[in-house]
């Protein structure tokens, strides 16, 4: 099938009232979760995940990728308005947006987010198109044994998201991975760690699993400090973002954009450090670099362009190679698997109009977020004033009724709150949930891979030095294990004895 073709077929897909009205409604409702303080990007993806089930594949992955997008601009507002990021990756924008809005510029400030947001998300957008095509066929040459090493150095980027303890990173993901033993064996069909429960056979339920560590801590937290995301919200000003704003503002955008899109394409990398990144190359290169943290705009536009960048980019790794790159891809490839999908390269094969109507799919979201998001900055305020006592039963509500519409099963509602509680514990002792899931989610994929290996060699362990992709990813593994463990000594290492030791040079 041509190009032109698959365009055509996407097209055809996607060419419909609901499609689009799914991804603008998507894109709506993540904007709203990300501009209320306390719920994130992360908590609206998981949370509109059972809502996509009765839909058509393609809508219903469209609606998650719209909140996805829409949540990871809707965090700049609250970190602009009361210097409360929505989610972490809206932090670097409170440097300088937080103090515009002091001066009375918020509506300015606001303005050249959404114009930095939605430059990068088409820049993003169309770095996927040209680049997932490209990684999907050369991929198609990958076996088990191929695949088996590309996971295995996928779950390296662990140490991406593992936040500042790279010890607790490693002590959640070995409890994900522990946790995707249970159920039945891949290969013999023998019970592991099921206690005799015809539950547990099946594994445990990854809608449950994910909504009981990202959206029920989040929840707990709420009610236990229901004013403690609360601040002083600040007045939008008369002043506007002029397109002599954007004009000053476009180098730092697109090197934003290209920033992001770099990162987003690694996996593990995430939106936060892109931003914070971006926001650094833009005061280094900038005329007016004194002053970024004072209320520069250009300061604004880098740090967003930064985060949106990595938006469409993450998806790179998830289509061309199944991998996610970051913990809300980890979900919404959930979505996939519940409409018997399995991203990867086999699926620009066997499903490139969905593909396509994706990539279409995409493009207008970036304009669906400019108008979205110009009417989410004016109504923010009785979005972030909606009352905690409503909110928390409301989201609770959402969570119970998404996991049991999965099976039907109340046992998932159990393990749900079983998971909310430990993802509460994790989070009061700071070990992060997201590599738990995303080795939740590779270990099986790991495992299947080499038990598949072994079978086709006889159980000989040279299969898995076979060819030049397995050293490729071999040697991938362990740079980036030898960096690791490099940078885990040098933070260890006392400050002084360093300093003694290059006094000692000099």
């Amino acid at each position: 099938m041509s190009m032109f073709d698959s365009i055509l077929a996407g097209l055809a897909l996607v060419g419909n009232v609901e499609a689009f009205l799914s991804l603008a409604v998507g894109i709506a409702v993540g904007v709203i979760a990300g501009a209320i303080p306390g719920m994130s990007a992360t908590m609206a993806v998981a949370l509109a995940l059972p809502f996509t089930f009765a839909m058509q594949p393609v809508n219903g992955i469209l609606l998650l990728l719209g909140v996805y997008k829409g949540g990871i601009f809707g965090g700049s507002i609250p970190a602009i308005l009361i210097k409360t990021p929505g989610t972490p990756a809206s932090s670097a924008t409170i440097l300088d947006g937080h103090p515009m809005a002091e001066r009375g510029e918020a509506g300015r400030a606001l303005g050249m987010a959404l114009y930095a947001s939605c430059t990068a998300d088409l820049v993003s957008n169309l770095a996927l198109i040209l680049f997932a095509g490209w990684l999907a066929s050369f991929a198609l040459n990958f076996g088990p044994p191929e695949f088996f090493t590309l996971i295995l150095f996928s779950l390296t980027i662990i140490a991406g998201v593992s936040g500042e303890s790279l010890m607790r990173g490693a002590l959640s993901a070995v409890l994900g991975l522990l946790l995707a033993t249970v159920g039945l064996d891949l290969v013999y069909g023998t019970n592991r760690f099921t206690f005799g429960d015809p539950n547990l056979m099946g594994g445990l339920n990854f809608v449950a699993v994910l909504i009981g560590l990202f959206a029920i801590p989040e929840v707990l937290a709420l009610a236990w400090h229901p004013t403690g995301h609360l601040g002083k919200t600040r007045k939008l000003g008369a002043s506007r973002a002029s397109w002599a704003d954007y004009k000053r503002c476009f180098r730092s955008i697109l090197r934003g954009s290209g920033i992001g899109v770099f990162l987003g394409s690694i996996p593990g990398i995430g939106a936060a450090p892109a931003a914070f990144l971006s926001y650094s190359e833009a005061r280094r290169k900038s005329k007016n670099k004194a002053n970024f943290g004072k209320g520069e705009i250009e300061g604004v536009a880098a740090s967003e362009a930064g985060n949106n960048g990595v938006a469409g980019a993450t998806l790179i790794p998830l289509l061309a190679l199944g991998v996610p790159g970051d913990v809300i891809t980890a979900i919404i490839i959930g979505a996939f698997m519940v409409h018997g999908l399995q991203p990867g390269p086999m699926m620009f094969v066997m499903n490139i109009d969905l593909i396509y109507g994706l990539f279409i799919g995409l493009i207008v979201s970036s304009v669906f977020l400019l108008v979205i998001g110009g009417l989410a900055i004016r109504g923010f305020k009785f979005v972030a004033d909606i009352p905690k006592r409503l909110l928390v039963p409301g989201v609770l509500v959402l969570c119970i009724y998404g996991v049991f519409a999965v099976n039907n099963n109340i046992f998932d509602v159990g393990v749900m709150f079983v998971m909310g509680w430990v993802g509460y514990a994790m989070m009061r002792f700071r070990v992060p949930a997201a590599p738990f899931l995303i080795a939740f989610i590779l270990g099986p994929l790991l495992e299947d891979n080499f038990r598949r290996a072994m079978l086709m060699s006889g159980s000989d362990p040279s299969i898995l030095f076979r060819g030049p992709i397995t050293w490729f990813f071999w040697a991938l593994t362990a740079i980036t294990v030898f960096a690791i463990v490099r940078a885990a000594i040098r933070s260890t290492r006392p400050q002084g004895a360093g300093a003694a030791a290059s006094g000692r040079v000099s």
